[in-house]
Protein backbone atom coordinates (compact mmCIF):
# COMPACT_ATOMS: atom_id res chain seq x y z
CA UNK A 1 0.00 0.00 0.00
CA UNK A 2 1.46 3.40 -1.02
CA UNK A 3 1.87 6.30 1.41
CA UNK A 4 -0.80 8.27 -0.46
CA UNK A 5 -3.19 5.36 -0.09
CA UNK A 6 -2.44 5.14 3.64
CA UNK A 7 -3.17 8.86 4.05
CA UNK A 8 -6.40 8.57 2.09
CA UNK A 9 -7.49 5.58 4.20
CA UNK A 10 -6.69 7.46 7.44
CA UNK A 11 -8.51 10.59 6.24
CA UNK A 12 -11.58 8.54 5.31
CA UNK A 13 -11.54 6.84 8.70
CA UNK A 14 -11.39 10.21 10.48
CA UNK A 15 -14.25 11.58 8.38
CA UNK A 16 -16.42 8.57 9.25
CA UNK A 17 -16.07 8.84 13.03
CA UNK A 18 -19.50 8.72 14.65
CA UNK A 19 -18.78 11.67 16.94
CA UNK A 20 -19.26 14.28 14.17
CA UNK A 21 -22.60 16.05 13.84
CA UNK A 22 -22.32 16.42 10.08
CA UNK A 23 -20.04 15.86 7.12
CA UNK A 24 -16.44 16.86 7.83
CA UNK A 25 -13.34 17.22 5.70
CA UNK A 26 -10.15 16.28 7.58
CA UNK A 27 -7.17 18.50 6.77
CA UNK A 28 -3.71 16.87 7.13
CA UNK A 29 -1.40 18.55 9.62
CA UNK A 30 2.35 18.62 9.03
CA UNK A 31 5.08 17.91 11.54
CA UNK A 32 4.34 14.45 12.92
CA UNK A 33 6.97 11.75 12.46
CA UNK A 34 5.18 8.97 14.33
CA UNK A 35 1.48 9.55 13.64
CA UNK A 36 -0.78 10.99 11.00
CA UNK A 37 -2.55 14.10 12.30
CA UNK A 38 -5.63 15.88 10.96
CA UNK A 39 -7.56 19.03 11.81
CA UNK A 40 -11.33 18.73 11.71
CA UNK A 41 -13.97 21.46 12.01
CA UNK A 42 -17.42 20.40 13.15
CA UNK A 43 -20.25 22.81 14.03
CA UNK A 44 -17.87 25.72 14.53
CA UNK A 45 -15.40 23.87 16.76
CA UNK A 46 -12.01 22.56 15.75
CA UNK A 47 -10.34 19.31 16.74
CA UNK A 48 -7.06 17.49 16.23
CA UNK A 49 -7.31 13.81 15.34
CA UNK A 50 -4.25 11.64 15.83
CA UNK A 51 -4.22 8.41 13.85
CA UNK A 52 -1.75 5.76 14.95
CA UNK A 53 -1.62 2.25 16.36
CA UNK A 54 0.73 0.81 18.96
CA UNK A 55 4.37 0.86 17.86
CA UNK A 56 6.06 -2.02 19.71
CA UNK A 57 9.57 -1.24 18.40
CA UNK A 58 9.34 2.18 20.07
CA UNK A 59 7.48 1.07 23.18
CA UNK A 60 4.47 3.17 22.18
CA UNK A 61 1.23 1.86 23.69
CA UNK A 62 -1.74 4.03 22.84
CA UNK A 63 -3.60 3.12 26.05
CA UNK A 64 -0.74 4.69 28.00
CA UNK A 65 -0.80 7.78 25.76
CA UNK A 66 -4.53 8.12 26.37
CA UNK A 67 -4.16 7.84 30.15
CA UNK A 68 -1.36 10.43 30.15
CA UNK A 69 -3.32 12.77 27.86
CA UNK A 70 -6.35 12.65 30.15
CA UNK A 71 -4.25 13.23 33.25
CA UNK A 72 -2.37 16.09 31.57
CA UNK A 73 -5.68 17.78 30.76
CA UNK A 74 -6.85 17.44 34.35
CA UNK A 75 -3.52 18.95 35.43
CA UNK A 76 -4.30 21.91 33.12
CA UNK A 77 -1.34 21.25 30.85
CA UNK A 78 -2.90 19.76 27.73
CA UNK A 79 -6.12 19.98 25.68
CA UNK A 80 -9.19 17.90 26.47
CA UNK A 81 -9.57 14.39 25.11
CA UNK A 82 -12.85 14.44 23.20
CA UNK A 83 -12.92 10.85 21.94
CA UNK A 84 -10.71 7.79 21.82
CA UNK A 85 -10.97 4.42 20.11
CA UNK A 86 -8.31 1.98 18.89
CA UNK A 87 -5.94 3.89 16.63
CA UNK A 88 -7.74 7.23 17.08
CA UNK A 89 -7.35 10.08 19.57
CA UNK A 90 -9.46 13.23 19.20
CA UNK A 91 -8.48 16.36 21.11
CA UNK A 92 -9.63 19.95 21.28
CA UNK A 93 -7.69 22.10 18.82
CA UNK A 94 -5.52 24.76 20.47
CA UNK A 95 -5.50 27.99 18.51
CA UNK A 96 -1.94 29.17 18.89
CA UNK A 97 1.60 29.18 17.64
CA UNK A 98 3.69 26.02 17.72
CA UNK A 99 7.06 26.71 19.29
CA UNK A 100 10.32 26.47 17.39
CA UNK A 101 13.74 25.79 18.92
CA UNK A 102 14.34 29.55 18.72
CA UNK A 103 11.27 30.13 20.90
CA UNK A 104 12.49 27.59 23.45
CA UNK A 105 15.91 29.28 23.54
CA UNK A 106 14.33 32.73 23.98
CA UNK A 107 15.21 33.87 27.54
CA UNK A 108 11.74 35.40 27.86
CA UNK A 109 10.19 31.92 27.66
CA UNK A 110 12.53 29.88 29.86
CA UNK A 111 10.84 30.41 33.23
CA UNK A 112 7.39 29.46 31.98
CA UNK A 113 8.78 26.44 30.12
CA UNK A 114 10.50 25.20 33.26
CA UNK A 115 7.35 25.87 35.28
CA UNK A 116 5.41 23.70 32.82
CA UNK A 117 7.98 20.90 33.07
CA UNK A 118 7.83 21.05 36.87
CA UNK A 119 4.02 20.94 36.83
CA UNK A 120 4.12 17.93 34.51
CA UNK A 121 6.45 16.12 36.89
CA UNK A 122 4.53 17.07 40.04
CA UNK A 123 0.86 17.29 39.10
CA UNK A 124 0.10 14.61 36.53
CA UNK A 125 0.57 11.70 38.98
CA UNK A 126 -2.32 13.15 41.01
CA UNK A 127 -4.70 12.42 38.11
CA UNK A 128 -3.12 9.45 36.35
CA UNK A 129 -5.18 6.25 36.21
CA UNK A 130 -4.13 2.70 35.43
CA UNK A 131 -0.66 1.12 35.37
CA UNK A 132 2.34 3.29 36.14
CA UNK A 133 4.60 3.09 33.09
CA UNK A 134 8.37 3.61 33.42
CA UNK A 135 10.37 5.26 30.68
CA UNK A 136 14.06 4.61 31.34
CA UNK A 137 16.18 5.89 28.49
CA UNK A 138 18.96 3.35 28.99
CA UNK A 139 16.52 0.43 28.79
CA UNK A 140 15.10 2.02 25.62
CA UNK A 141 18.59 2.28 24.11
CA UNK A 142 19.42 -1.35 24.94
CA UNK A 143 16.13 -2.52 23.46
CA UNK A 144 16.80 -0.49 20.32
CA UNK A 145 20.15 -2.27 20.12
CA UNK A 146 18.38 -5.64 19.95
CA UNK A 147 15.95 -4.34 17.33
CA UNK A 148 18.77 -2.98 15.17
CA UNK A 149 20.65 -6.28 15.33
CA UNK A 150 17.55 -8.29 14.47
CA UNK A 151 16.87 -6.00 11.52
CA UNK A 152 20.45 -6.13 10.24
CA UNK A 153 20.66 -2.34 10.42
CA UNK A 154 23.20 -0.49 8.31
CA UNK A 155 24.46 1.02 11.58
CA UNK A 156 25.68 -2.25 13.14
CA UNK A 157 29.34 -1.25 12.80
CA UNK A 158 28.94 1.50 15.42
CA UNK A 159 26.29 -0.14 17.57
CA UNK A 160 28.64 -1.78 20.07
CA UNK A 161 30.42 1.51 20.74
CA UNK A 162 27.14 3.37 21.20
CA UNK A 163 25.88 0.81 23.71
CA UNK A 164 29.17 0.90 25.62
CA UNK A 165 28.93 4.65 25.89
CA UNK A 166 25.31 4.35 27.01
CA UNK A 167 26.46 2.13 29.88
CA UNK A 168 29.01 4.76 30.94
CA UNK A 169 26.35 7.47 30.82
CA UNK A 170 23.94 5.37 32.89
CA UNK A 171 26.59 4.90 35.57
CA UNK A 172 27.28 8.64 35.54
CA UNK A 173 23.60 9.51 36.04
CA UNK A 174 23.47 7.31 39.15
CA UNK A 175 20.46 6.99 41.47
CA UNK A 176 17.48 9.11 40.46
CA UNK A 177 14.42 10.87 41.80
CA UNK A 178 11.29 9.58 40.08
CA UNK A 179 8.76 11.97 38.55
CA UNK A 180 6.22 11.71 35.74
CA UNK A 181 7.99 12.75 32.56
CA UNK A 182 6.75 13.83 29.15
CA UNK A 183 9.94 12.34 27.65
CA UNK A 184 9.65 13.97 24.23
CA UNK A 185 10.19 17.70 24.78
CA UNK A 186 10.61 18.76 21.19
CA UNK A 187 9.93 22.47 20.64
CA UNK A 188 6.94 21.57 18.46
CA UNK A 189 5.19 19.95 21.43
CA UNK A 190 4.72 23.38 23.05
CA UNK A 191 1.91 25.65 21.84
CA UNK A 192 1.52 29.30 22.83
CA UNK A 193 -2.09 30.53 22.57
CA UNK A 194 -1.08 34.11 23.36
CA UNK A 195 -1.99 33.77 27.03
CA UNK A 196 -0.41 30.52 28.17
CA UNK A 197 1.53 27.46 27.05
CA UNK A 198 0.14 24.01 26.31
CA UNK A 199 2.11 20.76 26.20
CA UNK A 200 0.95 18.07 23.76
CA UNK A 201 1.84 14.58 22.45
CA UNK A 202 2.12 12.12 25.35
CA UNK A 203 2.95 8.89 23.53
CA UNK A 204 6.30 8.43 25.35
CA UNK A 205 5.10 9.68 28.75
CA UNK A 206 6.00 7.72 31.87
CA UNK A 207 7.82 7.84 35.17
CA UNK A 208 11.44 8.90 34.80
CA UNK A 209 14.20 11.11 36.18
CA UNK A 210 13.55 14.87 35.93
CA UNK A 211 16.98 15.10 34.33
CA UNK A 212 15.71 13.39 31.18
CA UNK A 213 13.09 16.03 30.40
CA UNK A 214 15.54 18.80 31.28
CA UNK A 215 18.19 17.17 29.10
CA UNK A 216 15.71 16.64 26.28
CA UNK A 217 14.54 20.25 26.47
CA UNK A 218 18.15 21.41 26.24
CA UNK A 219 19.28 18.99 23.53
CA UNK A 220 16.23 19.20 21.27
CA UNK A 221 16.44 22.99 21.14
CA UNK A 222 20.25 23.16 21.25
CA UNK A 223 20.70 25.19 24.42
CA UNK A 224 24.04 26.81 25.08
CA UNK A 225 25.85 25.54 28.20
CA UNK A 226 24.75 28.72 29.99
CA UNK A 227 21.09 28.18 29.03
CA UNK A 228 21.21 24.53 30.11
CA UNK A 229 22.64 25.55 33.47
CA UNK A 230 20.02 28.24 33.94
CA UNK A 231 17.28 25.71 33.22
CA UNK A 232 18.67 23.36 35.87
CA UNK A 233 18.93 26.20 38.39
CA UNK A 234 15.34 27.30 37.73
CA UNK A 235 14.01 23.76 38.01
CA UNK A 236 15.82 22.82 41.23
CA UNK A 237 15.59 26.37 42.64
CA UNK A 238 19.23 26.45 43.64
CA UNK A 239 22.67 27.01 42.12
CA UNK A 240 24.01 24.08 40.12
CA UNK A 241 26.92 22.21 41.71
CA UNK A 242 29.51 20.10 39.89
CA UNK A 243 27.79 16.79 40.67
CA UNK A 244 24.42 17.89 39.26
CA UNK A 245 26.16 19.47 36.28
CA UNK A 246 27.89 16.18 35.37
CA UNK A 247 24.77 14.08 35.88
CA UNK A 248 22.71 16.46 33.74
CA UNK A 249 25.37 16.44 31.01
CA UNK A 250 25.30 12.63 30.98
CA UNK A 251 21.50 12.58 30.67
CA UNK A 252 21.54 15.23 27.96
CA UNK A 253 23.93 13.06 25.93
CA UNK A 254 21.70 10.05 26.61
CA UNK A 255 18.65 11.93 25.33
CA UNK A 256 20.44 12.51 22.03
CA UNK A 257 21.58 8.90 21.84
CA UNK A 258 18.00 7.77 22.29
CA UNK A 259 16.82 10.13 19.53
CA UNK A 260 19.58 8.84 17.26
CA UNK A 261 18.69 5.20 17.84
CA UNK A 262 14.96 5.96 17.61
CA UNK A 263 15.68 7.23 14.11
CA UNK A 264 17.87 4.22 13.25
CA UNK A 265 15.00 1.92 14.21
CA UNK A 266 12.57 4.08 12.26
CA UNK A 267 14.75 3.67 9.17
CA UNK A 268 13.95 -0.04 9.39
CA UNK A 269 10.32 0.01 10.45
CA UNK A 270 8.51 3.28 9.75
CA UNK A 271 6.18 3.65 6.78
CA UNK A 272 5.77 7.42 7.14
CA UNK A 273 7.15 9.77 4.51
CA UNK A 274 10.13 11.21 6.39
CA UNK A 275 13.90 11.30 5.78
CA UNK A 276 14.97 9.21 8.75
CA UNK A 277 18.50 8.68 7.41
CA UNK A 278 19.17 12.42 7.48
CA UNK A 279 17.54 12.67 10.93
CA UNK A 280 19.82 9.87 12.18
CA UNK A 281 22.91 11.62 10.85
CA UNK A 282 21.97 14.96 12.41
CA UNK A 283 21.22 13.46 15.82
CA UNK A 284 24.36 11.33 15.75
CA UNK A 285 26.40 14.48 15.12
CA UNK A 286 24.74 16.21 18.04
CA UNK A 287 25.18 13.16 20.29
CA UNK A 288 28.91 13.09 19.56
CA UNK A 289 29.17 16.76 20.54
CA UNK A 290 27.16 16.23 23.74
CA UNK A 291 29.16 13.15 24.68
CA UNK A 292 32.43 15.06 24.17
CA UNK A 293 31.10 17.87 26.38
CA UNK A 294 30.17 15.33 29.06
CA UNK A 295 33.66 13.75 28.91
CA UNK A 296 35.29 17.15 29.30
CA UNK A 297 33.13 17.86 32.32
CA UNK A 298 33.72 14.40 33.78
CA UNK A 299 37.51 14.86 33.62
CA UNK A 300 37.46 18.29 35.24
Amino acid sequence: MSLDTVREHSSARVAELEIWFGRVEPVPLTGGITNQNFAVEDRGRRYVVRVGSDIPVHGVVRANELAASRAAHLADLSPRVVHAEPGILVLDFIEGRTFTPEDVRNPANLERLIDMVRRCHRDIPQFLRGPGVMFWVFHVVRDYGHTLREGNSCHLAILGDLLARAARLEAAVGPIDVVFGHNDLLAANFIDDGTRLWLVDWEYAGFNSPLFDLGGLASNSEFSPEQAEQALSLYFRKPVDDRLRRRAAAMTAASLLRETMWSMVSELHSTLDFDYAAYTAENLRRFEAAYAAYQTMDRS
